[in-house]
């Protein structure tokens, strides 16, 4: 990290060395400073693009395994955790019955029952605790 922030404030130092050129080309009448201008202009672009392919899109490990020894010691059931997952998806009991193919009744209970093993009073709650056991991908 530290790398990258010197990287861009030495690309920031010299892009205001550029304009103070620039500026002083304009006053003197020199027109081929310009072109040294333009030249590292297009250096610092190329070098830009280079390393943002580098360090942005860099393949970063995975850190969300699923801790499947957790599920079982809350006791939570296939269902359960399938109804949890939905949860954390964002989906409401009503969606979450038609995605599973359940009625409403059944998730709600499923609900309650995630939410006293997991020993929350929400659904948030529910959520937090379970990336805390890593049950979840964070």
């Amino acid at each position: 990290m530290k790398k990258i922030v010197l990287i861009f404030t030495a690309l920031i130092v010299a892009l205001l060395s550029l304009f103070q050129l620039s500026k002083y080309s304009y006053m003197a009448g020199e027109s081929k400073i310009e072109i040294v201008i333009a030249v590292i202009a297009v250096i610092f672009f190329i070098l830009g693009v280079y390393l943002n392919k580098k360090s942005l899109h860099s393949e970063k490990p995975s850190d969300n395994e699923i801790d499947q020894s957790q599920i079982d010691a809350i006791g939570l059931s296939k269902r359960e955790y399938e109804v949890l997952i939905q949860i954390h998806k964002g989906f409401s009991n009503k969606e979450i019955a038609e995605h599973l193919f359940l009625s409403e009744s059944t998730i709600k209970t499923h609900v309650s029952n995630i939410l006293v093993k997991l020993d929350a009073k929400r659904r948030t709650q529910a959520i937090q605790k379970a990336k805390a056991l890593q049950i979840l991908p964070s």
